[in-house]
């Protein structure tokens, strides 16, 4: 009988060793291990429609946005950007393409839109873009298919008009209109060691004329904005979400508003204290 009964004792003791590690094994792959398949962003438009895009897609569209910001053109712009950006690349940024295209909107080294360096730079092709959209006479008044296809010059001239919807819900969102209009979950697994200075500096390479950040606690960053110039806030905070991962992001605050990375699955939550209870964006990063 005192066999069996240890025996019993050491088969118990096997068990739970072994639930222990399973249970162990099973945290550390939640804690630890970005899931590529939750990751991503979803944008809510006014009228109700929805976008959803993963973190790629969705900094690529937060880019083209910005850049648009920084050249000081309207809503219309981005819509028929992110269209175009849809059709050519599905918000990818390919180093591929037919014969030489290239990059977010398929431009091509040979027909004078950059080098390939060049052209693979969003920013840069971003810009480009814009630069031929707004030698366009009267783009704005033009569909969204016939502004795109005066730039591109496509062989499926037609096809930019079936992505005008998603462009258009994305760039009410993204140019800051409906305020937390967009949220990213993220699995927060990434590396630290970016600095508000990196921030800051890739802030203003995208969009140009933010006002001048000021240091934040942590080693973040902090902008002001006046009270009619929310939707310009809100706009730097959505990117600032949407590149997250790259800019190592622990929280955005603005407004009255607040994402964590750590808890991103949960969206922007309401903050009663601290920053962003007015016109102050705060960036703080992962140390």
């Amino acid at each position: 009988m005192a066999v069996h009964g240890r025996r019993r004792r050491r088969v118990w003791a096997v068990v739970a060793g072994v639930g222990v590690v399973l249970a162990l094994a099973g945290y550390l792959t939640v804690r630890f291990i970005r899931s590529p398949v939750s990751d991503g962003c979803t944008a809510h438009g006014a009228d109700g429609s929805t976008v959803t895009l993963d973190l790629d897609q969705a900094s690529h569209a937060a880019t083209i946005a910005a850049v648009a910001h920084a050249r000081g053109l309207p809503e219309r712009a981005v819509t028929i950007a992110l269209a175009t950006a849809i059709q050519e690349s599905k918000l990818r940024n390919l180093s591929y393409g037919d014969r030489d295209s290239l990059g977010l909107f398929q431009q091509r080294p040979s027909q004078g839109w950059g080098t390939s360096a060049q052209i693979l730079d969003p920013v840069h092709a971003s810009g480009e873009f814009f630069d031929a959209l707004v030698r366009v006479p009267d783009y704005l008044g033009l569909p969204v298919t016939v502004a795109a296809q005066r730039v591109q010059r496509s062989g499926y001239p037609e096809a930019y008009a079936r992505h005008e919807g998603m462009a258009a819900t994305l760039a009410d969102v993204l140019t800051g209109r409906e305020g937390p209009g967009l949220s990213c979950t993220v699995g927060g697994a990434y590396d630290s060691g970016a600095s508000g200075g990196g921030v800051a500096t890739e802030v203003e390479r995208e969009f140009g004329g933010t006002p001048t950040p000021l240091p934040a606690a942590g080693g973040g960053v902090t902008y002001s904005f006046e009270a009619d110039h929310a939707a310009a806030g809100w706009s730097l905070a959505l990117w600032l979400v949407c590149h997250a991962t790259r800019l190592h992001a622990a929280s955005v605050t603005f407004d009255g508003h607040r994402w964590s990375s750590t808890a991103s699955d949960r969206g922007w939550t309401r903050t009663e204290t601290g920053p962003g209870r007015t016109g102050t964006l705060t960036v703080a990063l992962k140390r």
